[in-house]
């Protein structure tokens, strides 16, 4: 069952592809590729990726680092930039951890696939919302994300336990459950702080959570990405700088890098989390002000 899944990845990472190298061809002989820095998207890819290996999670960074670096992503792009930009990068972390940590084959299958399904129901939604919603969604997101990563740090949330797979009436709230974080990651929700919770709600080990997370980002990513790629709300140049440099990344913390001080890190994600949440809700709300002068005018 684990080549069969092994297979599928494959094969939604070659529809993805043709679907984004077909698109951007496309706008690039009408000279319409965004403008952007391809050494800031690059380093950008490579750092957010790194530290996504590390269990840290890439999305936060790098909704940040466009905010306070001045990368040039629109917030209404920034939903199918996060999805379609971290792809690839997302891909080889579920072949690596797939590969060295064992976990109950149907119980990664069927969550994988739960989050694919969940994926394509909210890219749907999300890519046809105006800029002001987008705003307010992601910045209540990051939020959320900044409450269960503090919640774990503290210890509030279940440790985990020693399964390594699901069944009964566990797997089904596991599936749902994934379903519902596949949705919201297209709103630019990370899905390895909320998948973590989860399955240490379920009593799966904090061993088996990396290649389920990870898994379930490289099963819907594709999924979510080729609805982006067709509503066309995602900035072509920048996603591709940012999918090849994040794989280097993943190489690099899966492979070289040992040891980090991971937990100072997970303090710092949290207060930029925040910060960057609470500056969006405050930007949606002052779009939405603006909206309404027009309208009242």
């Amino acid at each position: 069952m684990l080549m069969a899944l092994r297979g599928i990845l494959v094969s939604l990472l070659g529809v993805y592809y043709f679907t984004f190298f077909k698109d951007y061809n496309n706008v690039k002989k009408s000279n319409k590729l965004d403008n952007i820095s391809v050494a800031k998207v690059g380093v950008l890819g490579c750092i957010a990726n790194f530290f996504d290996t590390l269990g840290i999670g890439s999305f936060a960074i790098i909704v940040a680092a466009n905010k306070y670096f001045k990368i040039g992503i629109k917030d209404k792009e920034l939903p199918g930039f996060l999805n379609v930009g971290c792809c690839l990068p997302v891909m080889c972390e579920a072949f690596i951890f797939t590969t060295v940590i064992k976990v109950d084959p149907i119980t990664l299958f069927a969550m994988l696939i739960a989050a694919a399904v969940g994926s394509y129901i909210g890219a749907g939604i999300i890519a046809k919302l105006d800029e002001a919603k987008i705003q307010l969604v992601m910045g209540t997101a990051l939020l959320f994300t900044a409450v269960l990563m503090f919640c774990s740090k503290m210890g509030y949330m279940p440790g985990g336990g020693e399964a390594i797979g699901l069944t009964g009436i566990k797997l089904v709230i596991g599936i749902i459950g994934n379903a519902v974080l596949g949705a919201l990651m297209t709103a630019g929700v990370g899905l390895f702080a909320p998948c973590m919770a989860l399955c240490y709600f379920l009593g799966l080990s904090s061993q088996v959570v990396f290649p389920i997370m990870m898994g379930s980002c490289a099963m819907l990513q594709p999924v979510s990405s080729v609805k982006f790629i067709k509503e066309g709300a995602y900035p072509r140049k920048a996603s591709l700088v940012l999918s090849l440099c994040g794989a280097v990344g993943v190489f690099v913390a899966a492979f070289i890098v040992k040891s980090l001080p991971i937990e100072t890190l997970k303090w710092l994600v949290m207060a930029v989390l925040v910060y960057t949440g609470a500056s969006m809700i405050a930007g949606a709300k002052k779009n939405l002000e603006n909206e309404a002068d027009v309208v009242v005018e």
